[in-house]
């Protein structure tokens, strides 16, 4: 069968490339054309002589940095920092052994200055890529490192990228943890905290946090006490006054992963089960209820029978409101929250005592079916509280969600929760509940608690005073005024009409969404190896025809111009937008891919060729914005839950303008029906 007329076969040469005959469709334009051509040979070329051209960069450099001339060699490192960002470099920088010549300067302690900070920049930047292991390090080089952070009066520059590298260390391999442990205490962090530089402060606290993680549960406990510390916890809450006045701030991040490393200390109570044999463990039971009933029982009084003595006791544990009154140890055997529960109460009991002997005495006394079970609630609050702050889960890469009052007391946990169980105590009584009603008085606890918890309180005397303002009743007023917000009519008139406006709705999202892809967005870089400062951006052209993108030495302030912006992509090119573990970045093995948090954010643009941009948002907003996007770009459906919920707000709202003026009229659910046609028109005047 003979080939079509409009396909020619050509052969092309080219210089140092095989002669290759290709089929050439002459129905595509030129453009299509020339890029099959460029596919088949010129990139293969291309390619070839850029692979050789960073060879031979990285050779001249490698003999460049071991220059006599301090000038020539001071040169060559600070180039060796910018060219060590790309990995095709790296890779063939570290192929000549560079690391190793790179960490042998920093062992000879003869640079300084900008040298040193130029010969650690390149440092970081090529581990970075994770093409070398942490493990191959020496303890002289590591002690090197140590000592430019031990030095309070260090080069700011260099006294950065010595944190950046322990944070590193420590996270990235266990045996540097334990050396770097060795070398750097919390101590000799402090001073950092306490100067003037916010970048050398957040990763001070990085590095802390690397060393909570790393450390064993008893020198995290030691490392703990000294972070209550109130001087120390000064110190930190003028960071964390700072961080939240910031915008998307590593300084935030850093102070969320330290705020759930220190509640993670209370895991292994949580997940203690109470011993009903151990007599130390119901020696606290006891001391709750002596301090609740007073001097009558007292552990020495032995006056009475035995008999006598235990049916005291049970009536006394039923009035503190345990589940097993004969054996209240029974309640502390589920984990969670196991044994945190009973230390809560005891800490309320001691430091509250006053709160709790009205409590447990003004419930103890009522016989009308609508007394609070102190002890069933404690143990239910404790496990709710610990749900709320995730005590237990180790703390994501990309959250900066942090709460200020929790940097105020050496017991915040504790003082949290005697807050809380008097919040649950008094709506208990609000609702006028029952033993029937627990679950849901727990339900409206904890409505009152997250959304005293969304306002951020600086304290917690000022989490205190909004839970007074969320009483019972005002939740109630919160929850009716919300379901007004949302209601959704379901007459026959109603849904015809949000059927005939909803396209316009859909119509104005797709343009909010477009608008601010042509703003753009700053992405943070992230590996599997550790967060990192580094940022790129992409914004869409005004014509949405372009993505531009490209590498940025810090966040910007605001939008990033387009001609500053390298790289582009056609949006004609884009093949798919995938999400999640379908992500090319998402499928690589490292930390990552098992964290759920950062696949939720991730998202991929695919373009010709196998070529691939891959994103991890800052937060949920930005990804759905993004995914909105891109997918209104290539004519598919908005389907985030951001676009939901807009367009159910700006349906509701634009049904309830346009009903305005129907106010107190009844909507039939059916159209009037037409009438009869007449026997005649006779009543129909003639103007004629």
């Amino acid at each position: 069968m003979p080939p079509p007329a409009d396909i020619v076969k050509v052969a092309i040469e080219w210089p140092g490339a095989f002669p290759k005959l290709m089929e050439i469709d002459q129905k595509k334009p030129l453009s299509a054309i020339i890029k099959e051509v460029c596919d088949g040979i010129f990139l293969n070329v291309f390619f070839f002589s850029f692979v050789s051209g960073e060879a031979q960069n990285a050779q001249q450099l490698h003999e460049r940095i071991q220059s006599s001339s301090m000038d020539a060699k001071l040169e060559a490192l600070k180039d060796l920092a910018s060219y060590s960002r790309d990995v095709t470099f790296a890779q063939e920088f570290i192929n000549l052994d560079g690391i190793s010549l790179l960490t042998q300067m920093v062992e000879s302690g003869t640079d300084f200055g900008d040298m040193l900070s130029f010969t650690l920049t390149a440092f970081v930047e090529l581990m970075d890529h994770g093409i070398v292991s942490w493990d191959t390090f020496s303890v002289a080089f590591i002690k090197k490192i140590a000592s430019y952070v031990n030095k309070f009066a260090a080069d700011i520059s260099i006294l950065q990228r010595s944190l950046a590298i322990l944070e590193s260390m420590v996270l990235n391999s266990h045996e540097l943890y334990q050396k770097v442990a060795q070398e750097i205490t919390i101590g000799q962090l402090i001073p950092h905290l306490q100067g003037t530089d916010q970048e050398i402060q957040t990763y001070t606290i990085a590095v802390i946090n690397a060393l909570f993680l790393k450390a064993p549960d008893d020198k995290r406990q030691e490392m703990a006490n000294i972070l209550a510390q109130k001087q120390l916890r000064a110190i930190i809450l003028t960071h964390v006054i700072r961080a939240q006045r910031a915008i998307n701030n590593e300084m935030a991040h850093q102070l969320y992963v330290l705020q759930v490393l220190t509640f993670n200390l209370l895991e292994d109570r949580m997940m203690t089960k109470m011993d009903p044999q151990d007599q130390a463990q119901r020696d606290i039971i006891f001391e709750l209820r002596r301090i609740a009933f007073d001097a009558e029982s007292e552990p020495n009084n032995s006056s009475g029978s035995i008999e006598k003595r235990k049916s005291m006791y049970t009536r006394d544990y039923k009035k503190l409101g345990f589940i097993n009154h004969v054996n209240p140890a029974m309640d502390f055997t589920q984990t969670p929250p196991g044994m945190l529960a009973l230390d809560n109460m005891l800490y309320f009991a001691k430091h509250h005592q006053d709160a709790y002997i009205r409590i447990v005495l003004e419930n103890s006394s009522r016989e009308d079916k609508h007394e609070c079970p102190f002890g069933r609630s404690s143990i239910e609050l404790t496990k709710m509280l610990c749900e709320i702050l995730k005590v237990g889960e180790l703390p994501s890469e990309t959250c900066n969600d942090f709460h200020p009052m929790f940097f105020t007391h050496d017991r915040s946990f504790e003082e949290f929760f005697c807050i809380c169980i008097q919040l649950l105590n008094k709506t208990w009584k609000e609702m006028r509940a029952t033993s029937e009603d627990f679950n849901k008085v727990m339900q409206v606890v904890k409505e009152q608690i997250m959304r005293a918890l969304t306002t951020k309180p600086s304290s917690l005397d000022q989490f205190k005073s909004k839970l007074q303002n969320l009483s019972y009743t005002e939740i109630l007023k919160i929850r009716q005024s919300e379901r007004m917000n949302q209601e959704d009519f379901q007459s026959r008139p109603i849904l015809e009409l949000k059927e005939k406006i909803q396209p316009e709705i859909l119509e104005l999202i797709k343009q909010q969404r477009l608008n601010r892809l042509v703003e753009g967005t700053c992405f943070r870089k992230l590996n599997s190896r550790r967060r990192q400062d580094k940022f790129w951006y992409c914004r869409l052209s005004p014509n949405h025809k372009v993505l531009h993108y490209g590498d940025l030495e810090e966040s910007p302030q605001g939008e990033v111009p387009h001609d500053s912006l390298q790289d582009k992509l056609p949006v004609a090119d884009i093949k798919a937008v995938v999400t999640g573990k379908d992500c090319p970045h998402m499928k690589e093995k490292g930390a990552l891919k098992q964290n759920k948090e950062v696949l939720e954010l991730a998202f991929s643009i695919l373009y010709d060729s196998n070529g691939q941009l891959n994103f991890i948002a800052p937060d949920k907003h930005e990804y759905c914005i993004w995914t909105d996007g891109l997918n209104a770009l290539l004519g598919k459906d908005m389907m985030s839950d951001l676009t939901r919920n807009d367009l159910d707000t700006l349906l509701s709202m634009e049904i309830k303008l346009r009903l305005l003026d129907l106010e107190n009229i009844q909507i039939p659910d059916a159209p009037p029906p037409i009438p009869k046609e007449p026997s005649n028109y006779d009543f129909v005047y003639d103007c004629n």
